[in-house]
């Protein structure tokens, strides 16, 4: 997915400017995230306006603001969402999301982030891409600290991480009163490890529903039911 634009069903996305560029991570979790109910929704780290984009499409109704840090990425993005039909609910800003959160007077019903999560890897030499990949520009203590002064008392944090760093979350979040309602898990192919898990959160301690998607079958491009069924509003080839 490293093409300058990308043709969504009811949406395109371009790409060339942005950081990080639509990728699987993404669109599963604008997919899977619960839009029900929902307002006032926030999108930390909007990249090129993905999933901003894709919770207006599934939510007719809703607000969605989104906070990007990198010049180049948020210009991007309010390109992508003045093009789409959802221009008029979506309000993209260029701020830092540690500023946003001690600055705002807004509560959200659901905060989505697909953030920088890399804790221990190597740093790219390339200053962006570093920051949109690397937790140093914004940190699980930085990202949990900002949602509990935005986040609804009865609202939802939606978020993708890779295996490790998601498990290091889960533990800081719950010291912090947030706690894991929801988790899937997400496998490239049925004989592979976990490598993301997509986490659902709220101040409300529930019983775990946890789950496994694969993405492919085993053979390439050959996506798995479950892959298709989840992400079938969005991909042309589904």
């Amino acid at each position: 997915m490293s093409k300058t634009n990308f043709t969504f069903k009811q949406f395109i996305i371009n790409q060339e400017k942005a950081a990080m560029k639509v990728g699987i991570d993404g669109v599963m979790l604008g997919a899977w995230s619960d839009v029900a109910n929902t307002e006032n929704i926030l999108d930390i780290g909007a990249g090129t306006g993905l999933i901003s984009i894709m919770l207006a499409q599934r939510n007719s109704t809703a607000h969605i603001d989104a906070v990007e840090t990198d010049r180049q990425s948020y210009e991007q993005a309010a390109e992508n969402v003045n093009s789409c039909r959802w221009k008029e609910r979506i309000n993209v800003i260029h701020e830092k999301f540690q500023t946003f959160a001690e600055t705002t007077q807004k509560q959200y019903d659901l905060i989505v982030s697909n953030p920088p999560y890399f804790i221990a890897s190597l740093l790219s030499p390339e200053k962006q891409r570093t920051v949109a990949r690397h937790s140093a520009s914004l940190t699980q203590d930085d990202l949990l600290n900002g949602i509990n002064k935005i986040l609804a008392d009865t609202g939802k944090f939606a978020v993708i991480f890779p295996y490790v760093e998601a498990n290091i979350f889960i533990a800081k979040a719950a010291a912090k009163n947030l706690f894991c309602n929801r988790k899937t898990n997400v496998k490239p192919c049925p004989d592979k490890p976990i490598k993301r898990i997509m986490l659902e959160f709220s101040y409300t301690k529930q019983n775990l529903i946890e789950n496994i998607i694969c993405i492919e079958t085993g053979e390439r491009h050959n996506y798995t039911a479950e892959y298709k069924m989840l992400t079938k509003d969005f991909y042309l080839k589904f």
